[in-house]
């Protein structure tokens, strides 16, 4: 008679066979296209709590389990000042998905909170930072992030209309800060439709971004409140529906950029005009 398998197991397996062609194939073509593990690595794999660190979780223990690639992962959970609720739900989740976690604290949220205006940009620099450091102390030369290709298209977008330039989100980069250091971003190619389906399949709730912006955006009257991020991504969702190609289109426009057709572009900071080689 069969073993029947554990919920962590059911959890997992179902990335493999009901969404191996939406989730595990486009996850190991990013893996593999952007060269983005290797032999020796040991890999800080960093969980927010949310559906995609936690899918980005369960996807690499898997990947390690029957890679070639020799490799070691430590799942990271930094703190950084989550009520006692969402703590709870990272842990509880983590104790489902058999995941041990590495904890440690910092005060990101209060100190961003007091910023005033859209914090995010700086949250976001301030973990990687705390991430980094720690990572750095637990023996590690890389840290993997959970952004994905919707992650990817948005932030494009959002160069273009708010940043007033064309900028992309690399599938990895060096630290400048931390020598020696990597960032992957493992989802690279996955969609976040997929990942949502993933979730609700198997019954499972996460956190969300747990600081007290998102809470105030939540609790705005539009649902968009101050985030121009959630604004882009409902102006893409209106877009698909009469251009369905719209989100690969602005991803595979991004690997192909003519740049003898834009007037002026950056390499390394430095910035170029066309006319310097009319």
């Amino acid at each position: 008679m069969p073993r029947e398998l554990e919920k962590y197991q059911l959890i997992e397996r179902s990335l493999i066979k009901k969404y191996r062609k939406d989730i595990w194939n486009p996850f190991i073509a990013g893996v593999k296209r952007y060269e983005m593990i290797s032999d020796g690595d040991k890999i800080a794999v960093c969980i927010s709590g949310g559906k995609d660190s936690m899918i980005m979780a369960n996807l690499m223990r898997h990947l390690q389990r029957i890679s070639h690639t020799k490799f070691e992962l430590i799942y990271m959970v930094m703190d950084p000042g989550y009520n006692p609720i969402n703590r709870k739900k990272i842990e509880d989740n983590a104790g489902l998905m058999n995941i041990p976690l590495t904890i440690f604290e910092s005060d990101i949220f209060e100190a961003v909170d007091q910023v005033g205006g859209s914090p995010c940009y700086l949250c976001a620099r301030m973990r990687r930072g705390h991430l980094y450091a720690k990572a750095k102390e637990l023996g590690c030369n890389k840290i993997a992030l959970g952004h994905h290709f919707s992650d990817v298209i948005e932030t494009t977008l959002l160069g273009m209309m708010y940043g007033a330039q064309i900028q992309g989100m690399l599938p990895k980069l060096h630290s400048t800060n931390f020598e020696g250091m990597e960032l992957i971003r493992p989802l690279y190619c996955v969609h976040e439709d997929a990942i949502i389906a993933w979730k609700n399949y198997n019954n499972l709730e996460f956190i969300q971004c747990a600081c007290r912006f998102v809470e105030r955006r939540d609790n705005s009257v539009d649902g968009i409140g101050e985030s121009k991020r959630q604004e882009i991504k409902m102006l893409i969702k209106e877009l698909k529906k009469t251009n369905p190609m719209l989100e690969s289109n602005i991803f595979n426009s991004i690997h192909s950029v003519n740049v003898d057709t834009m007037p002026g572009y950056k390499i390394k900071g430095k910035e170029i005009s066309f006319l310097d080689n009319f």
